[in-house]
């Protein structure tokens, strides 16, 4: 699976998180790897070293730019196709009939200059989503272990048999990340149990590796350098690599 669609309908669980870690992960293992930031909230390109008034997400799905000519390179990093305000208005702006297919399209021809696409999505189910999931090989599902959570993902599945059906047959569940984890509480570790068997339910896995809750991530974040770089043996760091690794272990059994 190349292109990785992170995905979750309920705000607060890590998403943009683990699309940015993921994503950095696999570029400090050697890889060349594209970050797509489709949230309008921009956290991903609000925490990430990138050039003002470029094109971005948006001018990319409106067909005004190319995606080569939005697309931001980062020497060391991951490259970044940046979030825009104005990608709120899609809803209402993506009327034509393909809609569906804009970013899939514009990857189509950058897709042999990268090992990975990680694409980060809004927490709705809405023509942004739909057009990440369209573009996407496989999703990965971060959630926090609790019961609010992991009702969502029995949603998620539904929506995930929708795209199958109408815009993207070859999609998979690529797994369910539990985040913001705190092994010494008794309802974690029960809802972890609950989550494995929610994975199983819905015709995936869930991760070995669980992302301890870190302060770290924020610092890291407010000071625009990736979880590696900015304190590397934190948990957060030790986490998301081990999540990374087990990543690209389960992507090479499944090629």
């Amino acid at each position: 699976m190349k292109t990785i669609a992170i995905i979750n309908q309920k705000g607060g669980v890590g998403k943009s998180t683990t699309a940015e870690a993921l994503a950095e992960g696999l570029a400090c293992k050697g890889n060349r790897v594209l970050l797509i930031d489709l949230d309008a909230q921009g956290s991903v390109t609000l925490t990430a070293e990138i050039t003002p008034n470029k094109p971005t997400a948006y001018e990319v799905l409106t067909r005004q730019n190319k995606i080569g000519e939005a697309i931001q390179k980062r020497k060391g990093r991951a490259d970044i196709l940046p979030s825009s305000k104005n990608l709120a208005r899609l809803d209402v702006e993506l009327t034509a009939t393909g809609k569906e297919y804009r970013l899939r399209e514009q990857i189509k021809p950058i897709l042999t200059d990268y090992d990975f696409i990680i694409i980060d999505t809004p927490p709705a189910l809405g023509i942004l989503t739909i057009n990440a999931l369209t573009a996407a090989d496989g999703i990965i599902i971060p959630t926090q272990a609790d019961i609010y959570s992991l009702q969502g993902i029995g949603q998620l599945a539904e929506t995930l048999e929708a795209i199958q059906s109408y815009t993207n047959p070859n999609l998979k569940l690529a797994g369910i990340l539990l985040t913001r984890y705190n092994a010494r509480n008794v309802i974690s570790r029960d809802m972890a149990e609950i989550a494995g068997k929610t994975a199983k339910q819905t015709g995936t896995f869930l991760y070995k590796t669980v992302i301890r809750e870190a302060v770290a991530l924020k610092e890291a974040q407010a000071n625009q350098k990736p979880i590696y770089q900015y304190a590397p043996k934190s948990n957060a760091a030790i986490d998301y690599m081990a999540f990374t690794d087990e990543f690209l272990e389960r992507s090479m059994n499944h090629a």
